[in-house]
């Protein structure tokens, strides 16, 4: 399907387009797989492996290789009764027969800098005083009290 130049485009389709070769060169053809990772194979195996990349026989796109990091060797011995399941939640995720065996890598995760969302300040009654001066002129009380709450959220997330 061709985009039109002077429709907008999602952000998400350019940077698919701009890690393609980064994410092609380890085996992903795309970064799905790494966002969508706690999703195929669930929240306690995500916190605890790392998918580093898939390598695929010569001339194919099929048949391949997870290259799976884990930091838990007791955890290790229990992916590998459960391998056959997790293969088929990739593949599932894929949509074909993307990978047909996994080959763990006992070591460290890369460190992931997931802090939470900082905690919002409070508005300062000078600031609440400013904000319900600019809408004394809106009669709508529905718009009125839309346009308070997002005016609030704006001046509280700078």
């Amino acid at each position: 399907m061709t985009i039109r130049r002077y429709q907008s485009r999602s952000i998400s389709h350019t940077v698919e387009k701009l890690t393609r070769p980064i994410f092609g060169g380890r085996g992903f053809s795309s970064g799905k797989i790494l966002s969508e990772w706690p999703n195929i194979v669930g929240a306690l195996l995500s916190k605890h492996t790392f998918p580093e990349k898939i390598s695929y026989p010569p001339t194919e796109r099929i048949n391949g290789t997870l290259f799976l990091r884990i930091d838990s060797p007791a955890l290790s011995l229990e992916l590998q009764h459960m391998e056959i399941q997790m293969l088929e939640r990739i593949n599932t995720h894929f949509g074909f027969k993307a990978v047909t065996r996994i080959k763990l890598i006992q070591g460290t995760l890369p460190t992931q800098e997931n802090k939470g969302p900082k905690p919002k300040r409070k508005l300062t009654e000078n600031e609440h005083r400013e904000l319900s001066e600019t809408l004394d002129m809106i009669s709508d009380p529905d718009l009125k009290q839309a346009l308070q709450a997002l005016g609030s959220e704006v001046k509280t997330s700078n």
